[in-house]
This record gives structure tokens, C-alpha cells and sequence, in this order.
């Protein structure tokens, strides 16, 4: 099972990034970040192409997963990376199905692959 939903798009960096902030809120979900990872190394002196990481959230999910494993907050809140690699761009999204190989112990319901199909849904919506 792959722990990531990759795709490359025609659309410039940034109306792809645009779009999948767009998507996320069409989902009914909540934006909670953009990192401008690309700015942030710049300031440090290191050149990099475009790469957002969009920060989002299902609060009910988010306190589910809370509920069965305090540590799953290690892999929250939701990401998808929107980036670009030898003038390709690209939108990535961690597959949270693989949540249950990392916590075996917690009872994550259908939760795991709800916020999943949601994820890639929001990928192919944007791409």
C-alpha cells in the first residue's frame, strides 16, 4: 500500500495550489495553513522550487483519532503538497489508510478511509 496519492498537473504552480485550497473547502473541510516552504528555506539562503504544504482539517475526525490515540496528533492536522520538480507540477497527499499500520492498537473505525477518499477526491478535483 503506498502511504502517498501522487499527480501531476498541467496548471501552474500556483492556481494548483489555488485550486486544491479551493477543493479542500468545497469538501466541506477547513484550511487551517499554507507553509511557503519554498520562501521559508529562501530566507535561510537555500534555493528550492515552488513547494506549499496546505495544512487542513476534519475537526470530528481530527477528535476520533485524538480519541483512540493521543499520538496520531503526530500526523495531524491532514496535508497535501503542492510542488514543483524540473518544471513539473505536482500535488501529493498522505493516504491516512495507513494510519492503522502505525497505531495497530487504536480502534480507527472507518474514519481512516473516509478522510482518504476525501484526500484523493480533493487531488483529482485540483489536478
Amino acid at each position: 500500500m503506498e502511504f502517498d496519492y501522487t499527480v501531476t498537473t498541467t496548471k501552474k504552480f500556483n492556481a494548483t495550489s489555488r485550486r486544491v485550497q479551493a477543493e479542500i473547502v468545497r469538501a466541506g473541510l477547513r484550511v487551517l495553513h499554507v507553509h511557503d516552504v519554498q520562501k521559508t528555506l529562501g530566507e535561510k539562503g537555500f534555493v528550492r522550487e515552488p513547494f506549499h504544504i496546505i495544512e487542513f482539517c476534519n475537526a470530528q475526525l481530527a477528535d476520533d483519532f485524538l480519541k483512540a490515540d493521543i499520538k496520531i496528533g503526530l500526523c495531524m492536522p491532514c496535508k497535501i503538497n503542492v510542488y514543483v520538480t524540473d518544471g513539473q507540477t505536482y500535488i501529493s497527499g498522505l493516504r491516512p489508510i495507513v494510519l492503522a499500520q502505525f497505531f495497530p492498537q487504536a480502534d480507527l473505525g472507518a474514519g481512516p478511509a473516509a478522510i482518504d477518499s476525501l484526500i484523493v477526491t480533493i487531488i483529482n478535483n485540483a489536478k
